[in-house]
């Protein structure tokens, strides 16, 4: 069971922090409306920004509790649309080259040129970029090209940047339960896809789903603190000083290695196994294997361990021996914790997001080709 008690802890207005299992009150529409105010798509998203990192698990009622978003209804919303969208354009292919045969007659004429002109249904698009020239010149010939709405309308989130601004999309939308699509424009995009401003619906409607399941990580800090962060990389542990940490794991209430010393440790999920993980030597996973990665940053002792390949569904506690005089940070993707006395991480139960990915190079290949790189 995990601890109850976890207290408010807001966001530095200078870093992006998004809850675990719940989002404040005032990050909800309906609060907000309760407060005189009337948002639009851009407010929403403004207000979705300026999530608590800490909760406190057991005070809030069950009105309170945010609406659940089903991925699944989301999913066959998405597909159906594209499916429509082909088939239209389709057919009216079709008509335009059934009509040009002497065989039609007039009114199959009328009919062809009927179909032409009906709009293709298309998915409704929401297109975000980082703030790098390339990013914005690229948003805006794509916005030229296709129709787009906000991300809380859309069925499909686009997003044009390096790895690093696709993670910070993840965890801004995370919440609304639509699909990501990246493309990249950055010099890092192993999660990203080729960018090509033409054919965007049809490479939606064929692309590979991948599921991610991110990492939750609740840390106590020495001054009593307890924080929430979310990590779809890893979550790290890293010393403070010029002392080597001196840390403790606990997997599903066991020590398994009552003292490791070293720079530090971090547990990766498949998608993020190709990042810090593997620049720690650690091992790369498949991406639907559902296990964990536990690696050890330049371990002293003991000298012969390597790190672990957990089950997903494992507990792990990592406890901050001597704190005081060997403090420790703690880092969820991006967002770091500092003077931690333990941390847990657990993989997600509730949140799953999808990401797509053309077919000729999706993830599963690239971690493949990632294994054979020299």
């Amino acid at each position: 069971m995990w601890p109850a008690g976890w207290r408010l802890s807001r966001t530095s207005p200078t870093r992006h922090r998004l809850a675990v299992g719940q989002r404040g009150e005032l990050d909800r529409p309906e609060a907000l409306a309760k407060q005189g105010r009337s948002l639009g798509g851009g407010e929403v998203a403004a207000a979705a920004g300026t999530g608590v990192v800490g909760m406190r698990m057991g005070d809030h009622r069950e009105r309170d509790r945010p609406p659940r978003i089903d991925v699944e209804a989301t999913r066959g919303a998405v597909e159906a649309r594209l499916v429509a969208h082909q088939q239209r354009s389709a057919h009216g292919r079709d008509c335009r080259t059934s009509a040009s045969t002497p065989r039609q007659g007039a009114a199959s004429g009328r009919d062809a040129d009927r179909a032409a002109m009906m709009p293709a249904m298309e998915p409704r698009i929401a297109l975000v970029a980082s703030g790098t020239p390339a990013a914005q010149q690229a948003r805006e010939e794509l916005a030229a090209r296709l129709p787009v709405v906000e991300p809380e309308r859309a069925e499909v989130i686009v997003a044009l940047g390096g790895d690093g601004f696709m993670l910070r999309t993840l965890h801004r939308y995370q919440h609304l339960g639509r699909p990501f699509f990246g493309m990249k424009i950055g010099t890092v995009g192993f999660l990203m896809n080729e960018y090509r401003a033409e054919g965007l619906p049809e490479r939606l409607a064929a692309a590979h789903r991948h599921q991610l399941r991110p990492l939750e990580m609740r840390a106590v800090t020495e001054a009593g603190g307890r924080v929430e962060a979310l990590a779809f990389n890893e979550v790290s542990l890293l010393r403070e000083t010029k002392q080597a940490a001196k840390l403790r794991i606990v997997l599903n209430g066991q020590v398994r290695l009552p003292e490791l010393i070293c720079d530090g440790v971090l547990v990766a999920t498949p998608a993020g196994s190709t990042a810090y993980n593997l620049s720690a030597h650690g091992p790369i996973l498949p991406l639907d294997s559902r296990v964990l990665a536990l690696t050890p940053l330049a371990a002293f002792r003991p000298r012969r361990w390597r790190g672990a390949i957990l089950r997903a569904d494992t507990e792990i506690r990592i406890e901050v021996l001597e704190p005081y005089k060997r403090p420790v940070s703690a880092t969820a993707d991006a967002e770091e914790v500092r003077d931690v006395l333990e941390v847990e991480v657990r993989e997600s139960r509730s949140r799953i997001l999808e990401l797509w990915f053309d077919p000729e190079h999706n993830l599963d290949e690239r971690i493949l080709e990632e294994q054979f790189a020299f």
